[in-house]
């Protein structure tokens, strides 16, 4: 096996521990079932005052092009060199844009103020990242989804993003529109 690969056990292992330490930890997530009783364990439950980001935006191409602009890295560069951010002339980093075509593989974008890990990748359908602004604490990590399926000849993407620092989705999702739907939509014009 070599260093950029590794099998389903492997991947679980990491995921775990990414999501241990990623700051995900304040989440309340659902009780586990009891495999007995078919009850619920007890423990933490569903938090329905955690910030969460929900957006569905379309394009005008086929999902293969939204796909591969989101996770090739000379593509989303482009996106990059068409935000928002760097139109506002905001100081972004030195970092080049970086983007692993592998699930585990880490992405660095923006300059390197945006950074994570791919936790799925399903060409032409799925996008699931651990994904961290760079002005967060070290080690908190949100969950960034990205679906995509046919909307006749268009692609609809449908992007969840959970788990990041409370009194950010605004600023968040002020972000996810001016620097990747906007301009991305501009890339694949």
């Amino acid at each position: 096996m070599t260093n950029n690969s590794f099998n389903r056990r492997d991947f679980s292992v990491r995921l775990a521990t990414l999501i241990s330490g990623a700051g995900l930890a304040g989440l309340a997530l659902p009780s586990p079932i009891h495999s007995q009783t078919g009850s619920l364990a007890t423990g933490p439950e569903v938090s329905h005052s955690s910030e969460a980001i929900h957006q569905e935006v379309t394009f005008n191409v086929p999902r293969k092009r939204v796909y591969e602009a989101l996770t090739e890295t000379a593509q989303f560069d482009k996106v990059v060199k068409l935000s928002m951010a760097v139109a506002s002339g905001m100081k972004l980093g030195t970092k080049p844009t970086q983007i692993s075509l592998e699930v585990g593989g880490a992405f660095s974008l923006f300059g390197g103020y945006i950074s994570g890990r791919h936790l799925d990748l399903v060409p032409g359908e799925r996008i699931v990242q651990a994904w961290r602004a760079g002005s967060w604490p070290a080690g908190d990590y949100s969950i960034a989804s990205f679906k995509l399926s046919d909307l006749g000849a268009d692609t609809k993407l449908i992007f969840d993003h959970m788990g990041f620092p409370n009194g950010e989705a605004a600023h968040l999702l002020e972000g996810w529109n001016g620097n990747y739907w906007e301009p991305l939509k501009k890339v694949l014009a």
